[in-house]
């Protein structure tokens, strides 16, 4: 284990209730550690892509199950890419079958792009490993620290988005 988690640990089991309830390192401390939980969570729940594709395109799926069809340069937008980089991510995508293209009925040089049933299925399994990771941590607590949790998450969720732009999936589409 890193000596950094290890500290970030150490800070938060030794900080007392007290030391908690005002704001200071061991707060800080505290969610530095549950930042660092979630997205081991995260990136676990990535293994079911098995290599299938890049982190890059799996980001750009799940922004498209969040859009649906959409012009490329609105694809571009949220995942604060360049349209050239998103044009190569989706020419990857379109040949191995996630990922569709086809034109804006109302003017025909506007590329649309959206996810195919197979790219739906593969971000529904990502997801879908995702909440079970996170239903077994849940296990663990009793139904009123789930209860906290939860408000708690969607409290500091909401805060967070004042700091940070917010697209489709969220703050940072993984």
């Amino acid at each position: 284990m890193r000596k950094d988690l290890q500290c970030a640990r150490l800070v938060v089991v030794n900080e007392s209730a007290d030391e908690l309830s005002g704001t200071g390192a061991g707060q800080v401390a505290a969610l530095e550690l549950l930042t660092r939980a979630l997205v081991g969570i995260t990136l676990q729940s990535l293994e079911v892509l098995d290599a299938e594709v890049s982190l890059p395109q799996f980001r750009l799926l799940l922004i498209l199950s969040g859009l649906g069809r959409v012009p490329s340069s609105r694809l571009a937008s949220e995942l604060k890419m360049t349209p050239s980089s998103v044009t190569r991510l989706a020419d990857k995508l379109a040949a191995a079958g996630l990922l569709a293209r086809g034109t804006d009925p109302r003017s025909r040089s506007i590329v649309t792009v959206e996810a195919t049933p197979a790219g739906l299925e593969l971000v529904t399994r990502v997801v879908g490993r995702r909440h079970e990771l996170i239903a077994a941590v849940l296990d663990g607590m009793t139904d009123d620290e789930r209860a906290a949790a939860a408000q708690l998450a969607l409290r500091f969720a909401g805060l967070a988005a004042d700091a940070t732009a917010f697209s489709v999936t969220g703050p940072l589409p993984l």
